[in-house]
């Protein structure tokens, strides 16, 4: 494990995992080993240099770092903990980093039993966009120990620009589920007022760029605002409205769980299921806005 460069597991090839077990594996000057379920996940980063693993247990028996980035929590407890999982399958020293978004609570629980293994665990959520993963420019928010962020921030400088410690195990998650709270709770706002603007008789490509020249800009505007909801092009195959609730459940848990009533997140809540309910929830979540914009015929 003090060899400057250890072997790499990477497990979770999806629209995020994949471009980055690429830049893992072109960057990275040992072996890279990868999974997923897919095999067609499986095809770039074996392109990028990586070695394609049969299953779990073969990758956490032959990394030292093992990466992961899956859908939510669910699957980093049953990866980490389950039959055929890292807990029974790595060697003592391993270390585990969960790039996935999932709960403090779950992040703080995979820890504590992992290391009953001599297995060590760090939270490190990404955020930003696919482009982002695929340039290696993602924002990485760390909750681990000093010593061990020193260690592993070369190997995630491989995925992003940004890396930030939070605090302890836990604490990237804090971070990044607050991160994702504020754009959801933001891109309804938006939402609501591009409609309010339009019929009051101002375009939205106007409103956009006045409040983009005033105090009311931010990223959400330029990104979501412009890109997604000024053209209307939600896709499929990017963030959905499903995700979206997953995260704001995370987030209304979180701060249940400090005494804090979440008004704001259940309210924006609302937006995210109605999408889901209403048969657009696989769209790229400002489709919401399709929602406000329909006529009030009730």
């Amino acid at each position: 494990m003090e060899d400057a460069t250890p072997v790499l597991g990477f497990i979770g090839l999806g629209v995020m995992g994949g471009p980055m077990c690429c830049n893992v594996a072109r960057k990275h000057a040992s072996p890279v080993h990868a999974f997923d379920m897919s095999s067609e996940a499986l095809e770039d980063p074996v392109k990028a240099g990586a070695i394609a693993a049969s299953a779990i247990s073969d990758l956490a028996a032959a990394s030292d770092i093992i990466f992961l980035s899956l859908p939510g929590g669910k699957q980093v407890v049953d990866v980490c903990l389950g039959d055929s999982g890292i807990a029974g399958s790595a060697k003592p020293g391993t270390i585990v980093v969960d790039l996935s978004t999932t709960s403090v609570a779950e992040a703080r629980h995979v820890a504590e039993e992992l290391a009953k293994k001599d297995i060590t665990f760090a939270d490190a959520p990404v955020a930003r966009t696919r482009q982002a993963a695929q340039d290696g420019t993602l924002s990485i928010m760390v909750g681990a120990s000093e010593d061990l962020f020193q260690q592993l921030k070369p190997l995630l400088r491989y995925m992003g620009s940004d890396i930030a410690r939070c605090g302890d195990v836990g604490c990237g998650q804090v971070v990044k589920i607050i991160n994702n709270t504020l754009v959801f709770e933001h891109t309804a706002a938006l939402a609501e007022m591009l409609v309010v603007a339009e019929r009051a008789g101002v375009a939205p490509v106007t409103l956009l760029d006045a409040v983009s020249n005033g105090s009311g800009d931010s990223f959400v505007l330029r990104n979501h605002g412009r890109k997604a909801m000024l053209p209307r092009s939600f896709p499929e195959k990017a963030f959905p409205s499903t995700y979206v609730l997953k995260d704001l459940g995370y987030s209304i848990e979180l701060a249940e769980s400090c005494g804090v009533e979440p008004r704001l997140s259940r309210q924006a809540e609302q937006y995210y299921r109605a999408a889901v309910d209403g048969g657009i929830g696989e769209k790229y979540f400002p489709a919401i806005i399709e929602l406000i914009d329909k006529p009030t015929s009730e």
